[in-house]
């Protein structure tokens, strides 16, 4: 059987690889909203209504260390503006997000139905 290996971790098969990097509840929903541009905090907060601020801080320094998203700071005294967007080897996540969303609405067409939520 052949595994992969990354930064001392071994796995599987790539895709495990790949679920250990953008898997889990919110991961690839930070990454969904990051996709057309960079986001402050609060925006990507505001977006994703269900997230605690503790959550969100602790995927998104997950989602930088591994290389997805970048972390930028302006200014030197608070408060400070700080954005988030993503890598380029984020972007190349990209095509798999869209891919997912089709799939959500062709399950939510079979099985399911669209709400709205007003903020």
């Amino acid at each position: 059987m052949n595994y992969v290996k990354l930064q001392n971790k071994v796995y599987p098969c790539p895709v495990s690889l790949a679920m250990d990097m953008v898997g889990g509840k919110w991961k690839a929903i930070i990454l969904f909203y990051l996709k057309n541009g960079e986001k402050r905090y609060n925006e990507l907060h505001k977006e994703i209504l269900s997230i605690s601020e503790m959550t969100l801080s602790l995927q998104l320094r997950q989602l930088e260390k591994d290389g997805l998203v970048t972390r930028k700071v302006f200014g030197k005294k608070p408060p400070v503006k700080v954005v988030y967007n993503l890598t380029d080897f984020g972007k190349t996540f990209i095509p798999v997000l869209e891919a997912l969303n089709e799939w959500g609405k062709q399950i939510v067409i079979e099985k399911g139905q669209f709400i709205s939520l007003e903020q």
